[in-house]
């Protein structure tokens, strides 16, 4: 079964998670501002889209899945 994601930009991101949920320094420091690309797994594994390749950047933890799918209007896919 491959991974599934849901595609997001930073300023969604910040949209979607609560106070806590995130360390927004180490997000920062990975290079993500509000029109990066960014795809989130049904684990809350964040990563950013770079030139050639995607880099994990963070996790979320809690109960993220029902306000990502809701902010974002997308499903998980592939």
């Amino acid at each position: 079964m491959k991974t599934q994601f849901i595609e997001l930009t930073g300023k969604t991101l910040l949209d979607v998670v609560n106070e806590g949920e995130i360390d927004f320094k180490q997000l920062h420091d990975a290079g993500v501002v509000g029109d990066s690309i960014l795809r989130i797994n049904p684990h809350g594994e964040i990563e950013l889209r770079c030139k050639s390749k995607w880099m994990l950047v963070g996790g979320l933890i809690g109960s993220f899945e029902e306000r990502l799918t809701e902010l974002t209007g997308l499903d998980w896919a592939e």
